[in-house]
């Protein structure tokens, strides 16, 4: 028999488990789960049916990729400018150490939340409210190519020297500096994950 790709194996899996956590949500949670989904992903209205979510595509991944990276490097410059103390840069620090222990301790799933913790962290302390809500437009689109290629790409050893280079910039209040560092951060991550649309010839997820 033909193997399936691993990627296939492991959605048949995680889908199981997620649409149980929703079930044992109560109902209130569940929609609101629900429409916060819906808010970050692209969308089709069905007469009758309810809200359809659509695939990405790799072509859609490229475009959130290029948007996140933009404003990311714009919360940067505005982070660093501010000069921040030891102190306003703890979120990140504290971020980058549990992504570290979760290394170690091969968890996967933890790194994933605490580098999402971090990308958060970086925009809220940038301390523009329109920047935050227009990078949460794109959150969970993010969220979704993260995981499904949490385990299909490589181990993420590098993303922990990058985001204390990052700190580092911002400390010093070096903004251009900070801004560089994040838009290599941010390619990188985008170059893995469209890798694996072509390795695996994925049309859309």
């Amino acid at each position: 028999s033909v193997a399936r790709p691993p990627w296939r194996s492991r959605c048949r899996r995680w889908w199981p488990r997620q649409t149980q956590r929703w079930r044992a949500w109560p109902p209130s949670a569940r929609r609101v789960e629900l429409w916060r989904r819906v808010a970050g992903a692209r969308q089709r209205i069905v007469p009758r049916h309810g809200v359809e979510i659509l695939s990405l595509s790799a072509d859609d991944m490229r475009e959130i990729y290029e948007i996140l990276t933009a404003l990311e490097g714009m919360a940067a410059e505005l982070l660093a400018n501010q000069k921040p103390s030891q102190n306003d840069l703890l979120p990140l620090v504290n971020a980058t150490k549990d992504m570290e222990t979760a290394l170690e301790r091969d968890d996967l799933e933890a790194w994933a939340k605490a580098d999402e913790a971090f990308h958060l962290a970086l925009v809220q302390l940038a301390g523009n409210r329109l920047l935050l809500e227009t990078v949460l437009g794109y959150w969970d689109r993010a969220h979704r190519a993260r995981m499904f290629s949490l385990r299909l790409r490589p181990k993420p050893v590098n993303s922990t020297s990058e985001h204390m280079q990052l700190v580092s910039m911002l400390a010093a209040g070096d903004a251009l500096g900070a801004s560089n560092v994040n838009r290599f951060h941010r390619g990188r991550a985008s170059r893995e994950l469209l890798s694996l649309f072509e390795r695996y010839q994925l049309q859309q997820l």
